[in-house]
Order: C-alpha cells, then sequence, then structure tokens
C-alpha cells in the first residue's frame, strides 16, 4: 500500500504538528497528545473532553471549537488515549463547572476514561460521563462489551457542545448527552478493507466482488457478507436496519458518513437513496449531513446514523459551531 507517511512510528505527531500549523485557533500539544480549543478554560462553562484511536479523523480532534468539543485526545492509530491524556485535558478546559467525557463504547476507551474520572476528580475536577453505543450491526465485538459507538458520536458532541456553550450546568449537558445518545443509531458498510500505517496491507480479507454489511470503524466483523450491491440496495438494509431498532416517532438528523475512502459523488447519490428510503417509511428529516466524519483510515464505503429530535435538540444543532471540520451560524 502507498501512504503518504514518513515512518508508521512518527504518523499521530506528524499528523498533530500539521493541525497545528493549520489551526491556529487551536492549541496542540503534540508531546501530550492533547488538542483543545485555544480560549479554554472558558468561564462558567462545562468542558467537553472526547477522544480515541486515531485513524477515524477528522473525529475527534477536528471537532474542537466553540459550538463543540472543548478538548481531544488522539491515541496512537486504533487505540485508545491513556488516562495521562485525558487527566491533562480536563485540567486544561476545566472552569469549575465541571467537564463531561464523551466515550465511544469501545473497551480500551472505557476502561482508559474511568479511570482519568477518577484521576481528575483526586484533583478536584467533577467529572461526568456519556457513553456512546449507537451501532445496531452487532451486540458484542472484538472489541466491546455491547453495542459500538459509531456515528452518534457526532450528534453528542455537536449537540451537548451547543448545551455547554449555552452555559447550562453539567447535569443538564450530561442528560442531554445521554438523551441523544438515546436517541440515535447507526449501521455501516464496508466495501474494502482498511490499511493501517503499522501494518501497511489490508487488515482483512474482502474479496474482490463482496462487500461487508454493519462492519465497524476498526474494521471489525458486521453481520454477514454478500455480493457486491448497489447503491440503492445497500440503503434499504442498512435504513431498515437504523429503522427497525429506533422507530423514530418525530424528525430525525440524517448523517450520511463516508468511511474514508469514499468520494462525495459517490456519497451524495447513496443520501439520495437513504432520503428515498426514510421518504417511503414516512419519516420525517429535518437536517442532512453528508461527508467523511467518523471514517476509517482507507476503507471504502458508508454508514447512515439518524437520531430523533425535538425542537429543543434540533435548535442545537443549529447552534452555531466553529471547528475545523465542522462549522455553521458564525
Amino acid at each position: 500500500m502507498k501512504m503518504l507517511i514518513n515512518v508508521p512510528e512518527t504518523v499521530v505527531a506528524d499528523a498533530l504538528r500539521g493541525m497545528a500549523a493549520a489551526h491556529p485557533d487551536l492549541s496542540v500539544d503534540v508531546d501530550n497528545r492533547v488538542v483543545v480549543r485555544r480560549d479554554a478554560p472558558v468561564a462558567g462553562k462545562v468542558g467537553l473532553v472526547s477522544g480515541g484511536g486515531s485513524g477515524h479523523e477528522p473525529l475527534h480532534g477536528g471537532f474542537v471549537g466553540p459550538g463543540m468539543l472543548s478538548a481531544a485526545c488522539p491515541g496512537e492509530v486504533f487505540t485508545s488515549p491513556v488516562p495521562d491524556q485525558m487527566v491533562r485535558a480536563a485540567a486544561a478546559v476545566d472552569s469549575g463547572a465541571g467537564v463531561l467525557f464523551i466515550v465511544k463504547n469501545y473497551t480500551g476507551d472505557v476502561l482508559n476514561f474511568d479511570m482519568a474520572a477518577e484521576l481528575a476528580e483526586d484533583e478536584g475536577i467533577q467529572v461526568a460521563k456519556v457513553l456512546v453505543n449507537d451501532d445496531v450491526a452487532v451486540t458484542d465485538s472484538l472489541f466491546t462489551a455491547g453495542r459500538r459507538g459509531t456515528g452518534a458520536t457526532l450528534f453528542v458532541e455537536k449537540l451537548a457542545g451547543a448545551a455547554a456553550e449555552e452555559g447550562m450546568p453539567l447535569e443538564r449537558v450530561e442528560a442531554i448527552g445521554r438523551q441523544v445518545n438515546e436517541s440515535s443509531r447507526s449501521f455501516g458498510v464496508a466495501l474494502t478493507a482498511v490499511s493501517t500505517p503499522s501494518k501497511g496491507s489490508p487488515t482483512f480479507d474482502l474479496p474482490e466482488g463482496e462487500l461487508e454489511l454493519g462492519i465497524g470503524i476498526h474494521g471489525e466483523p458486521g453481520r454477514e457478507r454478500r455480493a457486491m450491491m448497489t447503491s440503492r440496495e445497500i440503503a434499504d438494509f442498512a435504513v431498515a436496519a437504523v429503522l427497525d431498532d429506533l422507530r423514530p416517532s418525530r424528525p430525525v438528523i440524517a448523517l450520511v458518513n463516508g468511511m474514508g475512502a469514499t468520494p462525495l459523488l459517490e456519497l451524495y447519490g447513496f443520501n439520495a437513496e437513504v432520503q428515498r428510503v426514510l421518504g417511503e417509511r414516512g419519516i420525517s428529516v429535518a437536517r442532512t449531513l453528508v461527508g467523511n466524519y467518523v471514517t476509517s483510515l482507507d476503507m471504502a464505503g458508508c454508514s447512515v446514523s439518524l437520531c430523533e429530535v425535538d425542537e429543543d435538540l434540533l435548535r442545537l444543532w443549529d447552534a452555531p459551531v466553529e471547528t475545523p471540520a465542522l462549522r455553521w451560524g458564525r
């Protein structure tokens, strides 16, 4: 595989240096692997901290900024960040109003964020946590007990981030994050396998002419493999899997997400099919976001995430946000 890197051992540090150069509104600590909004801590504001293995960009570092995350902790590729990173991030963003950890449901992330919460509280920082577990594809996986955390992480970070920006207290920001997670479901599809810098070749075998339905963002197995399907057929399957579990009675926000190597030409075409299925099922779509947001390095594929919203959540979605990867309203 050809990759635009120097050596695998420095790929995360190199990316962080480049991120710092591109976004002077962020404070990027390359050595300690912490990305913080430069104006943190903001007086009276709850701090939001998230993180996970690198390779899912722009998640999470690309979502640091006003209206979303206060800080992010990038681990090595597909590897959880360590508690020291999380404690350092919490200390950097805590204004005395407390810190909310947003954690994707992967075993390493859960254990390390739990340990970091204990350490931060020992330092006098009040910490709450929201666990994201939106993937309906499988109940348990190679990396999780329970459902995986995937595309709904963006919903939680945006909506809880808007709530914190409004000055809501920690308990309320946490409650909104939990509500968003409970109101969201996702389903992903892989057209090709993912290749990590350290391996330099695909991490699993996905033969030509086949796809995997229900794949995870690290290349974890899904529900089944099938012969290649059309965009229409994939949308029928993926949206049905989400709706059969979510069963929304109110409008939804739709995220049509690329896995990293899927061009927008294909994603917009796939979105047309997703919108068709939702219309046929009588689901009102309040907002739609299309693009590569929760990725898996060079994997070709897509995921569909739906979040059922009321007027308050829709208002928080529309609230201004200014991050490297998501910005509107300013």
